[in-house]
This record gives C-alpha cells, sequence and structure tokens, in this order.
C-alpha cells in the first residue's frame, strides 16, 4: 500500500494540497471536511437559484504559480476568441506561449489585496528605495519583461472566469467615497474644507512627530495616516468589524495585511494620475496587469462564473477523479500520535459514528484551539493556555433579494460597486456586496437585485443567536435607515454563519510563537490556510502554503518556517524595489 496524506478540511489550502499530492506525488491524499460542503469559506452559498459568495473572492495573486494554477481549471471567458501568441503580461517576468494549440488572454496579476481590516483603507505600497518614487515606477515600467500566463479553451461554456470591472466604495455620511480614499473633488466636497484642513495639518504631524513605539494597531495607523483621518474613517469602523479598541490590537495586525501602507503614496498618484500620458500597450493591447500601476488603482479583476465555489468543487472532482478520496460530514475531534509523529486521525460523523484514518502525512487546516484540544499528547500548560486564549471574529453575511435599490448611478441604472463599506456608525452592518456585479449569473432573476449584506461578530454575541427571521427583518431595516433601499422592495431573504472567519491579532496572540514551536515539534504535522495557521491569509496564500508542504515531501524534506513565512516575505507582499 502506498503512501497516504490524511488532510484535515477541504477549503482552499486543503484542496490545494489533495490535487498537489496527486499531481506531484504518489502519495494518496484523504481529505475529511466536517460540513457538507466544499469551499471553505470560498464556498459558494445557493439560495433559491441565486448564489452567494461569503466575503468576496476576487481571484488574483502576485504569485505567478496560483496564477497558473487558476488559469490551468478555469481559463479566461474569452480564451476561445483570444488569437493565438497575445501575451499576457504581469509581475515582470515572461513565459512562453507555445505556437499551437494554445491560447492566451489578458489577466490581472496582483489586485489590491482589499480589504486591509475590512475597510480599513488602501493598500498602497511605498517603494523603499530613495529615489524620486515617480521616476522609479515610470521606469519600472519601461524596463519590465512581460510574463506570461498560457491559458487553454474551456473546458465547457461554464467553467471559465469572467473579466469583472473593480469598483469599491466607501458609503459615509450618507454619502459615498472612493475606495481607497482618494484627493478628489467628491471626497473634498463630502467631508468639508474644514475636516480636510484638519486632516492634513494631522497628517503632517504624524510625519514630522511619529510615534516612536508603534504597540499598537492605533500608533500603526496614526503613524500612516495621521490622527484625523483615522478618527474619521478607521477607527470606529475597525472597532466594529474586530470588536476590541484599535489600541488593543496588535501593531503586528497592520504590519500583516497593510505593508508599506501611508497616504503618501496615495497622493503621489494623485499627481503621476494627473500629468501622466496614457498607459502603455503589449502587443497592441492594454496591459490588464498594470505593472506600473499601483494595485489600488487596477480595474478589472477575474472571478468565477458562477463564484468561488465552482473552481473549488472543481478542483475536489479532480480529486476524486485521480484517485484521491474526500469525505464529508465527519469531523475530526482526534489526533492519535506516537511521540513526535502522528499516526492517525479520528473523525465523528453526525449520527455519531466513529472512523479511524491512519497515513504518513498530516495536514491541517482546522483551528489552532480546535487541533490543540484534539491531539492526543502531553500538551504542556502554556501551550494550552495560548492555544485556549486565540480570538476568532465572527462572519453573518444576509442574503436579500430586492426589486430595486434607492441608491443609483448618475443616469438611473444599477450602481456598479462590487462591495459598498459601510461606516456609519449608527448600523451594524460592516460591507455589502452587490452580487449582479460580480457575476450576473448570480442570480436566478438578472432583473432582480441580489446583495449580501456582511456582520462581523463574536458566537456570544446577540446578533449571532437572533432567529433567522428577525435577523433579516433587522438587516433590511438597517438599509432602509441609511437610505439604501426600502424594506417595501425586499422580496426574499437568506441567513449564513460562519464561525471562526477571520483569526484575530489579540487575545493571547502575542505568545503564539510558544503554540507554534510546539506543533512544529510533530515531524510530520504540517499547518496550513487561514485557520490552520492562525494567520490572515488571502485565498492565494491558503494555496501557496499548501504548495509549500507538498513540494517539500517531494523533496524528502519540508522547511516549515519557509511555510510560515508565506505571506510575511518582502518579495510576496506587493512592494516595489
Amino acid at each position: 500500500m502506498g503512501k497516504q496524506a490524511i488532510i484535515i478540511g477541504a477549503g482552499p489550502a486543503g484542496l490545494t494540497a489533495a490535487l498537489e499530492f496527486l499531481r506531484k506525488t504518489g502519495v494518496q491524499p484523504i481529505v475529511l471536511e466536517a460540513s457538507q460542503e466544499i469551499g471553505g469559506i470560498s464556498r459558494t452559498i445557493r439560495y433559491k437559484g441565486n448564489r452567494m459568495d461569503i466575503g468576496g473572492h476576487r481571484f488574483f495573486s502576485k504569485s505567478d504559480r496560483v496564477m497558473q494554477w487558476w488559469m490551468d481549471l478555469m481559463p479566461p471567458e474569452d480564451a476561445a476568441a483570444a488569437p493565438t501568441g497575445v501575451r499576457i503580461s504581469y509581475q515582470g517576468k515572461q513565459r512562453v506561449i507555445p505556437p499551437q494549440g494554445m491560447k492566451a488572454v489578458s489577466v490581472p496579476a496582483h489586485l489590491q489585496e482589499e480589504p486591509p481590516l475590512r475597510g480599513l483603507g488602501p493598500l498602497s505600497h511605498e517603494p523603499e528605495i530613495e529615489d524620486d518614487p515617480l521616476d522609479a515606477e515610470e521606469a519600472s515600467v519601461a524596463d519590465e519583461v512581460a510574463a506570461v500566463v498560457v491559458t487553454h479553451e474551456p473546458e465547457s461554456e461554464d467553467l471559465v472566469m469572467l473579466v469583472r470591472p473593480r469598483k469599491s466604495r466607501i458609503y459615509y455620511l450618507r454619502k459615498f467615497f472612493d475606495y481607497p480614499i482618494k484627493l478628489s473633488k467628491n471626497t473634498i466636497d463630502n467631508l468639508g474644507p474644514v475636516r480636510m484642513f484638519k486632516i492634513g495639518v494631522s497628517y503632517v504631524m504624524s510625519r514630522v512627530r511619529p510615534i516612536k513605539e508603534e504597540k499598537s494597531l492605533e500608533d500603526f495607523l496614526i503613524n500612516r495616516f495621521g490622527r484625523e483621518l483615522y478618527l474619521t474613517f478607521f477607527k470606529s469602523y475597525t472597532e466594529k468589524v474586530w470588536g476590541t479598541p484599535c489600541d488593543k490590537i496588535s501593531a503586528e495586525w497592520g504590519a500583516q495585511r497593510i505593508k508599506g501602507l501611508s497616504l503618501t503614496t496615495a497622493l503621489k498618484h494623485f499627481v503621476k494620475k494627473a500629468f501622466s500620458a496614457a498607459p502603455k500597450e503589449t502587443g497592441g493591447k492594454k496591459d490588464i496587469a498594470q505593472k506600473g500601476t499601483d494595485t489600488s488603482l487596477i480595474e478589472r479583476f477575474l472571478y468565477p462564473k458562477f463564484g468561488p465555489g465552482q473552481l473549488w468543487e472543481h478542483v475536489a472532482e479532480l480529486v476524486i477523479a485521480k484517485g484521491g478520496k474526500i469525505h464529508m460530514g465527519l469531523k475530526v475531534d482526534a489526533i492519535i500520535t506516537e511521540g513526535q509523529r502522528v499516526v492517525a486521525v479520528e473523525a465523528v460523523d453526525e449520527a455519531g459514528k466513529r472512523q479511524r484514518f491512519e497515513g504518513d502525512y498530516f495536514l491541517s487546516t482546522m483551528p489552532m484551539r480546535d487541533l490543540v484540544r484534539a491531539l492526543r499528547a502531553d500538551v504542556p500548560a502554556n501551550v494550552r493556555e495560548v492555544a485556549e486564549g486565540l480570538e476568532y471574529r465572527d462572519f453573518i453575511t444576509v442574503g436579500v433579494l430586492a426589486n430595486k435599490l434607492d441608491v443609483k448611478e448618475d443616469d438611473g441604472s444599477l450602481i456598479k460597486d462590487t462591495w459598498i463599506y459601510i461606516q456609519e456608525p449608527d448600523v451594524q452592518i460592516g460591507r455589502l456586496q452587490i452580487f449582479n456585479n460580480w457575476s450576473p449569473y448570480m442570480l436566478a432573476d438578472p432583473t432582480k437585485i441580489w446583495i449580501g449584506l456582511e456582520y462581523f461578530c463574536y458566537e456570544t454575541d446577540p446578533l449571532w443567536s437572533m432567529p433567522d427571521e428577525a435577523l433579516k427583518a433587522f438587516a433590511a431595516g438597517e438599509l432602509e435607515k441609511i437610505g439604501i433601499l426600502k424594506t417595501a422592495e425586499v422580496l426574499d431573504a437568506h441567513v449564513v454563519r460562519v464561525p471562526k472567519t477571520y483569526p484575530a491579532y489579540f487575545g493571547t496572540y502575542d505568545r503564539f510563537e510558544e503554540l507554534r514551536s510546539w506543533t512544529d515539534s510533530f515531524e510530520n504535522l504540517y499547518l496550513v490556510g487561514r485557520n490552520g495557521m492562525h494567520k490572515y491569509n488571502n485565498q492565494d496564500h491558503s494555496m501557496l502554503t499548501a504548495m509549500a508542504v507538498v513540494d517539500g515531501v517531494a523533496a524528502g524534506h519540508v522547511d516549515k518556517s519557509s511555510v510560515w513565512n508565506i505571506n510575511t516575505e518582502q518579495e510576496y507582499h506587493e512592494e516595489k524595489k
């Protein structure tokens, strides 16, 4: 019998690992998923012919490997129409497109890693060089060698990525602001000259007299935006999202998600955009990757035709077709060890039936707190204390089907936003998705409006335990209160609760290294993914952690430190060199 890898969780990290094992090794993956759904938080929810995306998943990555992985599975919709030899460029590299049988289309490489802290502000990255950043940026466009993503004819008209226009805005003071905030007439008019003057003065002060030791997220943000802008846009909203005062959240959280963030870059882009020439073209076509354009200004992204879960359901089908196994409805509650090796896991189904799975490699995407509880080993008291003290933010999406919204484009059509950040302090809603604009195929009836209201809470909060019907009425009432729609226009609604959606960087996180060192001591146990590593990873980061583990297994040694460094290494973050 060949070797087996037991993989806990059928989300992006778990499924990526399973398919990579089958492609690169002789190891058979066995995936154990506690729920009855594929995709983790990247799954697509179905309700009466309508589809919901939990949290919104734009398909983009700075990783060539991840981009190619996605393209191999689901090429862009217009791949069949693209002439052979058209280049897809991004990230300053180049791949050769085979002269026959392969076609290519432009795809986005690295969009803004939005939303940092769920509506916090722009993810703009400053160059670390001392030269004029505008000149350096222009030079980078001229000197780059374009990268290429190879695509192919779609297997079917449905198994494709759509190239979608990107638009996000902030809703505050019952007005729309650009997201990320830009120095524009709209911003000045909405805020007024007095508030704008205060923002400018406080920002200058933050540059002249920065907080020397950044102990909290509050310090981190004030140093990059100034106190007035922090109080205007970030403080109350971030605390609504995370349920914790900003001065109690580690500054490391900001460093993890918002590397290089500052208002300075936004001002530079404002000047550059006003005086720069038209975009360069590649092979007669504008480069959708826009390598020379800061990530916050990218305007298009890839999206599976029927939502993110469509891709992961396809991956699951491939895993099974290639000889892997996926067991649904099995919750792992015991991890059996012998010395410093894991030898088996035990899982129980909804009927209480228990099964044992032995293996050679064990990959976990389950929350680290649950992992430690499940490990049948002598857990040191300090490790258990850290694990039990880890905190998570939970998530509720309320899908609302309506005839129309009260907010419209100037021509009276549906607003074009994919996300709207609701920063009004008098409502609990944190963000609004308009599913029509992610993909028109997310709706059963395209003449209706299908939106998702996102709430951030704890499982102990009254909102979490509110009955579905009451929560539907509450959500619709909040939209009416702030002028988004009238409750009389609501046709239907659906509630989805997602526990432990966001691993938090407070609680006992400042002692996280104690927990990590102990779990890493089990030589064939590998933690991957967002909750598996208690790390606020994007979808592509989670995939890369899984790929790194499989690469190591195939090579005969897994460097666990390199896996942990994903989403912390300079090269991955979108920092200009």
